[in-house]
């Protein structure tokens, strides 16, 4: 039976199933029931579909029924078979994104273009929703008339089969019979199938350069052949839409790229702006909300984790641990009737995300202004979750001890939950005062007297006046509900004589103007009332404060990176600013090459200055030498603060960057909590008046080979757990002097290189470390004591690193990083085989060897063992490699083939 017949059969068969017959089948559905490749189904279903077998119902993903049903009314009195009639610009009125308006424009014009609309190419990273955005193009094509309504949308992911272009390009052209080992009969191909409408190419990266030319040749023709036929006679009318996940300069040929003029790049999940993935969240557990058939609550934490953790998994990821939430939270149901989801409950992976968002201000502010503590789904689209009970009771001290308890039991640092709080209290206010304001005809004060007495309202009043003179509040009516409430709970605190835990201390910054403010509010309670109030009440009400001002973002600390080196500085500043998303922060790098003046430095740097606003002063962070005298030379003259942090690491300027995005944080607070700054492993924590331990590198020039190896002995210490020890390459010339200087800043505990510097510390050559002897270093490291053996065990690290260089440098297709493990492990197996222990000399002319044969295999660029020029190869050594090289079938499904195993063997 022909696989058309098979998937007619099963339809038709399905139809006596009342259910399936009602929702009808997917591709996908009909693709996993009968183990018939999903791209093939389509096509097939298509077919069908023309021939009138079966019909289609609307939606995405497209469902198909047995078309005995045509004009019979479905269950929800739908006529099956007809698409209900749509309003014209409707088809992406589902993709959610307001910022994405420009892409949505580009695609309609490309669907429009006369005379057969624009060819185009999707970019975006796994999970942004190109496939989707392909769909709507598609959809907006029939809703304009470009497309009939019964015009195929055919869908191919050239990764199917990437490892058999021949296959791939068969399936896309069509083939005849003959054309190759097994094609017995004639083949339609996806450009056929998919005439008059739209072909789908996802993955297009993984198309060979040969496919890329017969597809840019039928888009610029309309003809082409299927694989086998010499002439190309055939024609037909698509239009193509293809997709990839990456960088087109590299993966695609350049004519290729030429002939697809319209580009349209969908940005990651991370970028997109917080209101649109707050409402992709809402949507997707919206989804799970029907799908389970029960109404979900989500806690405001849980979506700001959430939001914390997106990844490069984008969209698609995002669902995914949503569903995982949401299966764990029918679990634990019990006895609830809807579904429960908190920060407890979230994987330590997700949880995580909360400490990312805690730098955003911002985003916190929407989060909390759009959802408040909590938001709710339910599969009927209402709003209240069955015999729901709101508090209304206004209780800051209750609020403030469960959030503490919560992320303090993760180990979340005491500033971040400052933050956290702070945003969290602020929605708090926000949801009472919300419903408070209900009864629109009473004002302020008539409100407030239905909660407290005249008294506190007059007073509160008072309060509130002051405050609004000396900070800019967001709201003065909200100010007033919460002081006048947390007042009214004060004294009820008092009068029943609770036990007062605060579970504030020390987590508020004394050295802000609220926390002065607070000290006040507090001296007028204890006068105007004749009562005596505990002191740590002021951490309370400068919480409030601090919760309820209005944010100044553009008035921060100026941080400026001083470092010795052409580019040392900027490097470190980079790094900091892509690990650290906080876009606000005055991050500014200063460049001294060695050859550069003090003088000359300092002017640059004051120049530099000069033009910012350095109102809340400037946190200097320099190296060494006379840099770090800088700071009181600036101060005079720009007349700004300005304090100066020493000897300046990458992770030393990622702290301070996060000090300083906090709210309300002065210069003189984040230049303490840095002094006693020691990285963000345990292990790496010195005092202040500990020099910090450095290995030199030592060559030519103190350039190119001193900081390759730089490099791979960073990547050894690493790879031992050791992250604190600093390298420095150095030059051969003037060598004592730069040691000397260096020396004075730092504790030089191992030297490697050509030149023994014939100091107090192990000297390591060069040529040991790149024999692979990793011990030879770490053996002399007092870090490595702390290590058990099993982190100082020869892993060749510098083999790997050389292996990498080597195939940047060698390879076009493959990836070095993800096949350098693999190539790795051939060597190790055929050290096994052999019984030898090649050298890393040797391992690396293997390793490279052998990659270019697996490139040679992707691209068909076969070569031939000649062996009357090389030798003969024993049989026995032959079966060896071979069997060595089984590891690329499993993993890569490629096979080398004999010639080439003949020249690994021949090197051995």
């Amino acid at each position: 039976m022909k696989r058309i017949d098979k998937i007619y059969e099963y339809i038709k068969e399905a139809a006596d199933n009342e259910e399936i017959q009602e929702k009808g089948l997917t591709a996908m559905q009909i693709a996993d029931h009968l183990n018939i490749l999903r791209s093939n189904v389509s096509r097939e279903l298509n077919e069908l579909y023309r021939q009138k077998k079966i019909e289609k119902l609307p939606g995405r993903p497209v469902k198909y029924l047995y078309t005995n049903s045509v004009g019979e009314k479905s269950a929800d009195n739908r006529i099956v078979g007809k698409e209900p009639e749509k309003p014209l610009d409707t088809a992406f009125c589902n993709f959610i994104g307001s910022s994405l308006k420009g892409q949505i424009d580009q695609a309609k014009a490309a669907i429009i273009y006369p005379p057969d609309g624009l060819h185009t190419l999707i970019l975006g990273e796994t999970g942004v929703g190109k496939t989707l955005f392909a769909h709507m193009m598609f959809e907006y094509g029939c809703q304009v008339g470009r497309f009939k309504a019964d015009a195929p949308f055919i869908t191919f992911n050239c990764a199917d089969y990437y490892n058999n272009p021949q296959l791939l390009i068969s399936h896309i052209f069509g083939h005849i019979k003959g054309a190759f080992t097994g094609a017995d009969t004639n083949a339609v191909g996806l450009i056929e199938s998919a005439d008059q409408g739209v072909l789908f190419l996802d993955e297009v990266h993984r198309l060979p350069p040969e496919g890329q030319e017969m597809i840019f040749y039928f888009m610029d023709t309309g003809t082409f052949n299927r694989l086998g036929e010499t002439k190309r006679e055939r024609k037909a009318r698509v239009l193509i839409i293809c997709a990839t996940t990456e960088n087109p300069d590299s993966v695609l040929t350049r004519t290729f790229k030429r002939r697809i003029p319209n580009i349209i790049e969908i940005p990651p999940l991370s970028e997109r702006p917080i209101e649109e993935k707050l409402e992709i969240i809402k949507l997707l557990f919206l989804k799970e909300s029907l799908c389970v058939k029960r109404p979900i609550k989500v806690s405001g934490d849980a979506i700001k984790a959430l939001i914390g953790s997106i990844g490069p998994g984008n969209v698609g990821q995002l669902e995914s641990n949503i569903r995982l939430l949401c299966a764990k939270g029918l679990l634990n149901i019990k006895k609830r009737k809807y579904i429960d989801i908190n920060y407890q409950m979230l994987p330590q992976q997700i949880k995580s995300g909360i400490l990312s968002m805690s730098t955003k201000r911002m985003d916190m502010a929407a989060i909390s202004a759009t959802i408040g503590n909590e938001f709710y789904v339910t599969p009927d689209n209402k709003k209240k979750l069955p015999k729901e009970v709101e508090d209304d009771k206004f209780n800051l001290y209750q609020m403030v001890e469960d959030k503490i308890k919560v992320l303090k039991n993760e180990g979340i640092a005491d500033d971040v939950v400052q933050q956290v709080i702070i945003a969290d209290v602020n929605a708090y206010l926000k949801d009472f005062y919300i419903k408070q304001k209900q009864n629109v005809t009473l004002s302020v004060r008539d409100r407030l007297l239905k909660i407290v007495d005249a008294d506190m309202v007059d007073f509160t009043q008072q309060v509130a006046d002051l405050v609004a003179v000396k900070v800019k509040l967001i709201s003065k009516e909200r100010f007033l509900y919460a002081f006048a409430l947390h007042l009214s709970s004060l004294f009820a605190r008092i009068k029943e004589k609770k036990q007062f835990r605060n579970s504030l201390s020390g987590m508020v910054n004394t050295a802000t103007p609220e926390f002065e403010i607070a000290k006040e509010i507090k001296k007028m309670i204890e006068d105007h009332y004749n009562v005596d109030i505990a002191a740590s009440e002021t951490e309370y009400f400068a919480m409030l404060l601090q919760s309820l001002k209005e944010e100044d973002i553009t008035d921060k600390i100026v941080i400026a990176v001083a470092m010795h080196g052409n580019y040392t500085a900027s490097s470190v500043c980079d790094v900091a600013r892509k690990l650290f998303s906080a876009t606000k922060v005055e991050l500014i790098p200063f460049d001294m090459p060695l050859e550069c003046r003090p003088n000359e430095m300092l002017k640059r740097i004051v120049e530099k200055l000069r033009g910012i606003n350095c109102s809340q002063g400037v946190l200097l962070m320099a190296d060494m030498g006379s840099l770090c005298n800088f700071g009181p030379l600036i101060k005079e003259k720009l007349g700004i603060p300005v304090m100066t942090i020493n000897m300046v690491t990458t992770p030393l300027v990622l702290e301070a960057m996060r000090k300083v995005d906090m709210a309300g944080v002065t210069l003189p607070a984040v230049y303490d909590s840095l002094k006693s700054f020691g990285g963000y492993d345990d292990n790496t924590i010195v005092t202040s008046d500990t020099k910090s331990d450095v290995i030199i590198t030592i060559c030519n020039s103190g350039e190119g080979t001193a900081e390759k190896l730089k490099h791979m002995i960073r990547d050894i210490l690493v790879n031992a757990g050791i992250v604190h020890i600093k390298v420095i390459p150095i030059s051969l010339y003037d060598m004592q002097d730069n040691i000397k200087k260096l020396s004075e800043n730092y504790n030089i505990i191992a030297s490697v290189g050509i030149v023994d510097p014939q100091i107090n510390a192990p000297f390591i050559p060069l040529e040991t470390i790149l024999s692979g002897k990793d011990n030879a270093l770490l053996c002399h490291l007092p870090a490595a004591r702390n290590f058990s053996s099993k982190h100082i065990e020869n892993n060749n690290v510098v083999l790997r690193r050389l292996c990498i260089d080597a195939l940047n440098e060698m390879l076009l297709y493959l990836n070095p990083d993800k096949v350098v493990n693999l190539l790795l492990s051939f060597t190790d197996e055929l050290e096994r085989l052999f019984s030898a222990e090649f050298s890393n000399a040797q391992k690396l002319k293997i390793v490279v060897h052998t990659a270019c044969a697996l490139e040679r295999e992707v691209t068909h660029n076969d070569i031939s063992y000649n062996s009357k020029l090389i030798g003969k190869i024993e049989q026995k050594d032959l079966a060896k490699v071979k069997k060595a090289a089984g590891i690329f079938k499993r993993i890569l499904q490629l096979t080398l083939k004999d010639d080439e195993l003949c020249y690994i063997a021949a090197m051995l």
